[in-house]
């Protein structure tokens, strides 16, 4: 049952109920984005910084809204081993997230209608697309992540949509380059969502959501983790190759190395402990990307 009890400050509440740790793996694709396209001689800051606010509230939103089906489909109970949830721990009430993930969608969709006056339809689909998978990702009972497409989901919109399409408002363009580099941060996200599922796997399963670690098991979302940090740590490899410059760009691949004990958490642990792995790997993907587009700068 949802507590009474709120801290009394109004923004640190909502700071937490909006989860705002987790926005670091929307800022990092925007800003890979952003750095290709000032690199390429391209960029425009404020095409970039609405692209980020944009990106900014529909995350929020998203979380907001997860925290509100989650508890109305019984996914989120007592028995929960996450992060704190907005509405069971008293941060917010449930009429309070309904408003708060309604404003964040429709500041989000105000940030996509000024991108669009500047670069058209494009920025439009995307916008609509991201915010009803957003509010999708949780809601019904045949919701994204109960039909096992939240990988895909977070793999595609937070990876090459989200870096491509922050350096297309900026440029007008689209590039295979940009759109690889996109995969490295849509890599990193899967591991992101698939560590959270691998510690939700139980409560998921008795809920009826049935995410890819539910339905494959558990050994399936251990060897996922292990895949993407592969494929990501090649990305870099792939995106010199394919343009023959930006060397400095493979030193994004290193941050692997840093990932190791955190592999050795995935394999071995369950529980509790996976919300530092969850944290840690939120922190490389933000890693890879300032390394990734430093390099691409230089």
């Amino acid at each position: 049952m949802p507590k009474t009890t709120k801290p009394e400050n109004f923004l640190f509440r909502w700071l937490r109920a909006s989860r705002a740790q987790t926005l670091i793996a929307v800022a990092s694709p925007v800003l890979m984005g952003t750095a290709i396209a000032y690199g390429d001689g391209l960029g425009h800051w404020p095409s970039a910084f609405l692209a980020l606010l944009g990106a900014l509230f529909i995350q929020a939103g998203t979380n907001l809204a997860n925290d509100h089906y989650d508890l109305k489909y019984g996914v989120d109970t007592d028995a929960h081993i996450g992060p704190p949830s907005a509405i069971r721990d008293g941060l917010v009430s449930t009429s309070e997230v309904k408003v708060g993930f309604i404003v964040c969608f429709v500041l989000a969709a105000l940030c996509g209608a000024l991108l669009t006056m500047r670069v058209g339809w494009p920025v439009l689909v995307i916008g609509v697309v991201s915010i009803l998978s957003g509010i999708f990702y949780s809601a019904g009972k045949r919701s994204l992540a109960s039909l096992g497409l939240g990988d895909v989901w977070v793999f595609v919109f937070f990876g090459p949509v989200a870096v491509a399409g922050t350096y297309f408002v900026q440029t007008f363009e689209w590039n295979m380059a940009v759109i690889l580099a996109g995969c490295g941060a849509g890599f990193w996200s899967v591991m992101i969502i698939d560590v959270n599922n691998l510690r939700d796997t139980d409560t998921d399963a008795r809920a009826g959501r049935k995410t890819l670690c539910v339905r494959f098991g558990k050994a399936f979302a251990r060897m996922e983790y292990l895949f993407c940090l592969l494929a990501t740590t090649m990305i870099p490899v792939g995106v010199y190759l394919l343009t023959g410059e930006h060397f400095f760009i493979m030193s994004a691949s290193l941050v692997a190395f840093l990932c190791i004990p955190l592999v050795y958490l995935v394999m071995t642990k369950e529980g509790k402990v996976l919300n530092n792995v969850l944290a840690f790997t939120s922190f490389a993907l933000f890693l890879y990307a300032v390394l990734f587009s430093i390099g691409w700068v230089l």
